[in-house]
């Protein structure tokens, strides 16, 4: 499995990189607000950049979604291994020491 997850992450890599320099070129205006002049501010970047930082903006909060996600049920399967175990294993009761029988030297009498 984890040879097809490998070649997964360099098919991936591999378009991206090729989208990347089929579209970097001149810059191009991305306005993320308007001025009070009324002209739109924003600043010039190739669109490969551009789709890169829209790519990584949805990507990085699902990846750390899905980080957390793990952790935390790694933990929960920990903690219900471990109380499995706990009632799994053998009460241990306290040793059990032989006594000998106590010997009298004359029969018990009857009043």
């Amino acid at each position: 499995m984890q040879v097809i997850r490998t070649i997964g992450w360099v098919v991936l890599t591999a378009i991206l990189v090729g989208f990347l320099v089929m579209n970097w070129g001149p810059g191009v205006p991305v306005n993320f607000w308007i001025k009070p002049s009324g002209e739109a501010g924003g600043f010039l970047w190739p669109v490969g950049v551009v789709a890169l930082a829209f790519l990584l903006l949805g990507a990085v909060p699902m990846w750390l979604y899905q980080r957390a996600l793990r952790w935390r049920l790694t933990r929960r399967i920990s903690s219900l291994e471990n109380s499995l175990r706990a009632l799994s294993m053998p009460a241990t009761d306290a040793p059990v020491v032989p006594t000998d029988p106590v010997a009298t030297q004359t029969p018990l009498e009857n009043p």
